[in-house]
């Protein structure tokens, strides 16, 4: 996306909000409310990972002043440009300082910044559920650089309530009969490669799933090395979906940029069984996603209104 964009988060009305709607939406305003209250704060902004991770949803405190019946207005980041969020979402590590002294890869967005008055900035992680990847970020502009060690305190303990309320927020939307049919899915990039398959509840349908995506990999031309670790990866995601779900699984590979992002899809529990006690609906079963963490850049959830989506995000020949 353009930085003048992320600067300004100019209207888009092609941007989907958030999948849990308004409720999520409230959580998100209430939080940009509190960040601007902090003493330096300009302006704040959240971020929501979406699509496996490929993007950020970016909204600020900008637009927390329209009437409150409306939805706040988003835009697109893509993960992969550089900006403080995205390093945070990568990293999972804050990103702070005064405009002089951060990071180089950031010199095209100090301009537009130094033009509103903005001498600091922070940017947090809001951690993901179970160890996956961070949900999204915070993030402060600040007009008094003597504010930035109180201001990136104050962001990080927020993060950790914000991230709570945005799991129970999406969490209650998946439980709603009466939210709406899912919205449609957004079309890939048109120069992805991407592929798709569905695979039946049997453990004994994992190895073929591993060929399936294998075969594909190979055709796109993906390393070895890359493709031997991206079906290890698969293996435990798909033995998830067969334990936790018991319904057929999707799953979803998309080489974009010399990006690889695997999605599994489940259709939510068979009817008729029990579900597990469990007190995080969010959480994904398994030991073996230790090794999902540990082999990709990065993974997470997306629960929607049927079913879960895990995903992770490999860099091809890296």
């Amino acid at each position: 996306m353009r930085l003048a964009t992320l600067l300004d988060v100019a209207e888009d009305p092609q941007v989907v909000p958030p999948s849990a709607g308004a409720a999520l939406e409230d959580v998100v305003r209430r939080a940009l409310t509190d960040l601007v209250g902090y003493v330096g704060v300009g302006r704040a902004g959240v971020a929501l990972s979406e699509g496996g991770g490929r993007r950020l949803l970016f909204t600020s405190s900008d637009r927390t002043e329209r009437e409150r019946g409306a939805g706040l207005d988003w835009c697109h980041i893509d993960a992969y440009d550089d900006v403080p969020l995205t390093t945070v979402m990568r990293t999972g590590k804050p990103v702070a300082g005064a405009l002089d002294d951060l990071d180089a890869r950031y010199a095209a967005m100090l301009p537009g910044l130094r033009e509103r008055q903005v001498v600091a900035l922070a940017a947090v992680p809001l951690p993901g559920p179970s160890g996956a990847s961070p949900l999204g970020g915070l993030l402060a502009y600040l007009s008094d650089v003597d504010s930035l060690p109180f201001v990136l305190a104050a962001l990080r303990r927020r993060a950790q309530g914000l991230a709570a309320e945005l799991q129970s927020a999406r969490s209650r939307a998946v439980r709603d009969e009466a939210l709406s049919s899912a919205a449609p899915s957004e079309a890939e990039a048109p120069d992805a490669d991407t592929t798709s398959f569905e695979v039946p509840p049997d453990a004994r349908a994992v190895g073929g799933a591993r060929r399936q995506l294998r075969a594909s990999l190979d055709e796109w031309g993906v390393d070895e090395d890359t493709t031997d670790t991206a079906c290890l990866c698969l293996s435990e995601l798909v033995t998830n979906a067969v334990i936790h779900a018991e319904t057929p699984s999707e799953v979803t590979a998309t080489l974009h940029g010399g990006v690889l992002t695997v999605a599994v899809r489940d259709d939510g529990r068979r009817e008729g069984t029990t579900p597990r006690s469990d007190p995080d609906p969010l959480r994904v079963h398994g030991r073996g996603l230790d090794l999902v963490d540990a082999l990709s850049v990065r993974w997470g959830t997306e629960p929607d209104r049927s079913g879960t989506t895990v995903w992770f995000v490999l860099e091809v020949g890296a």
